[in-house]
This record gives C-alpha cells, sequence and structure tokens, in this order.
C-alpha cells in the first residue's frame, strides 16, 4: 500500500472530526509512547535545540510542560506529515487509535470505526477486524472491493461475539474475492455455514463424527435448536424452514458446480461475481439465521 491514494480532503474531514469530539488519539498511551508504534520518533528531528530528536521534543514539551496547544497537535506536524504521507503510515494511525493496547472501550472503539470508515468510504478504504486477541479485534485497513454496501455487516458481529479470527478470515475472503475470484467467494460461503454450524453444535455439546457435509450440518444445527420440520410447527415457519433447508442444498450445489474445492471439469461454467454474491449474501442469511436462534434459545440442562 506504499501510495497515496487516500486525498488531503478526507484526511482533513477525518481530523477535523476527532478535532471536533476532542477524541484522545492515543488513548491510555503517553503520546510518545502511541507516535513510537507507528513512527521512528529517534530518527526524527526535534523543533528545540535542548533536544536531540522528535522522541525527546514530544516528551518536553507535551509530558512535561504541555506547551503545544492542546492534543490536535499532532495533525498538522510537519514532521509527521499525517495530512500528506503514504497511506500506509495515515492507515497505521488510524489502526493503532483503536487497538486495544490503546483503548479497551468496545463502544469507543466502534464509534471511532465508523468515523473512519464513513470518511475513509470517499476515497474507497475502509479498516475491518483482521484477527483477535484476548477476544479483542485487532483492525487492519484495506482498500475496498466494492462502493455498496456488501451486505455482510451481520456476519461480522457473529465474528465478534464469538471472537473468531476464523471467520472473520471467511468474511475478508468472501468481501474481496466475490468479484476477482468467484469461485473461491462461492466456495468460502459455504465454508461460513460449516463454521456457524460447527460453532453452535460446540456450544451445545454437540458431537460431529468429522464426515457431515453442509446439509447434514445444517440439519443437525436445526434439530439441535428446535427448528425442525413438524406437522405441528405452525404453517408460517414450516415454509420457511423448508425454504432453509432449500437455501442450505443450493449453496451446497454452487460449491460443487462453480465453487472453489474439488478440481471442475475443464469445460465446467465460470461463476460470475453475481452468482457469488448470491451465494455469500444467501449463506449469511442462512449463518445469521442459526446463529440468533441459537442466541435466543439457551441450551438445556
Amino acid at each position: 500500500m506504499q501510495s497515496v491514494a487516500i486525498s488531503e480532503i478526507t484526511r482533513r474531514n477525518l481530523f477535523d472530526e476527532l478535532r471536533i469530539g476532542n477524541v484522545n488519539w492515543s488513548g491510555r498511551l503517553g503520546e510518545s509512547d502511541f507516535l513510537g508504534r507507528v513512527f521512528d520518533l529517534r530518527n526524527l528531528p526535534s523543533n528545540d535545540h535542548r533536544c536531540s530528536n522528535m522522541a525527546s521534543d514530544i516528551a518536553l514539551h507535551r509530558e512535561n510542560f504541555d506547551d503545544w496547544g492542546g492534543i490536535d497537535w499532532v495533525y498538522d506536524d510537519s514532521r509527521l506529515n499525517l495530512l500528506r504521507c503514504l497511506d500506509e503510515t495515515f492507515l497505521s494511525f488510524l489502526t493503532e487509535m483503536v487497538h486495544p493496547v490503546v483503548r479497551s472501550t468496545n463502544d469507543e472503539i466502534r464509534q471511532l470505526v465508523e468515523v473512519f470508515n464513513r470518511h475513509l468510504a470517499a476515497d474507497r478504504f475502509e479498516i475491518v477486524p483482521r484477527t483477535y486477541i484476548s477476544g479483542k479485534p485487532i483492525f487492519a485497513a484495506r482498500a475496498r472491493v466494492l462502493s455498496v454496501d456488501q451486505g455482510t455487516a451481520p456476519a461480522k458481529k457473529i465474528a465478534d461475539e464469538f471472537s473468531s479470527e476464523h471467520i472473520v478470515a471467511q468474511i475478508n475472503r468472501m468481501e474481496s474475492s466475490a468479484v476477482n475470484d468467484p469461485a473461491l467467494a462461492i466456495g468460502t460461503s459455504k465454508e461460513f455455514v460449516e463454521t456457524i454450524c460447527k460453532g453452535i453444535l460446540a456450544e451445545r455439546n454437540v458431537t460431529l463424527s468429522g464426515s457431515e457435509d453442509i446439509p447434514g450440518l445444517v440439519r443437525m444445527t436445526r434439530k439441535t435448536l428446535g427448528l425442525s420440520v413438524e406437522k405441528r410447527t405452525e404453517e408460517t415457519l414450516q415454509r420457511t424452514l423448508s425454504a432453509l433447508a432449500t437455501l442450505t442444498q443450493g449453496i451446497a450445489e454452487l460449491r460443487g458446480q462453480l465453487g472453489s474445492g474439488h478440481g471442475p471439469h475443464p469445460n465446467a461454467p465460470k461463476a460470475t461475481s453475481e452468482v457469488a454474491w448470491l451465494a455469500v449474501r444467501s449463506a449469511i442469511a442462512l449463518g445469521v439465521f442459526l446463529y440468533e436462534s441459537h442466541r435466543i434459545r439457551p441450551p438445556s440442562g
């Protein structure tokens, strides 16, 4: 990401919102400790002849005497050059602001990420969870594949609640490959449903043989959650659950015919991005339905 694709306008607008909100960008760290995570302060110059480098400059003027006029000095300091630096540096500054070492309050992290992504969307970038440490998300920046809503927000909520690096990776892979590698997105959508089912069954202490296919996993999950289609089930719910079974089979067949996994026939039709998004959104709808049913039906015993 060695480029400058994020405009100065976007950066100024973002920083202006942080200024107005009086956001403490260094969180619970000292300013030099925070900036040292992004910049090599000992190799940046001091603006004070009494200090040998920027690290000493910050220690003197911010941590000892606080005479630089407030926390927003960082946005305009020419040595850091946050308004015109490489995208990689600018985005590192933002992702460090929401790192769990820097900030521990989930609501504050969520609000900041929303602010970042609202402004970054103008230049087609976004900040998303990359992995988890001790149940806390570690964010990374990436270019957005599409400028429209990709419909994956409910799945990301599940990843947060499971604190699952694996689910985060699947969501990121589905989003990034739906256009450039539709077959991979279709294959991953099937894996996503499998992972959700296995996570639910594990939390309910259901033992798996390891040989279950996706329809079998969904049937087991439905049965465990009390969502099996039975005569006594009300008509509307019965139709919904029947559609759920059809959706499961459709994802499995798409994966077998067009997705990644087993080697396809040399003359097999190629998947398109439209079909990939159909598989991805169907998988998310199915996974979210099962997960929400799991959450509102506590395990017995």
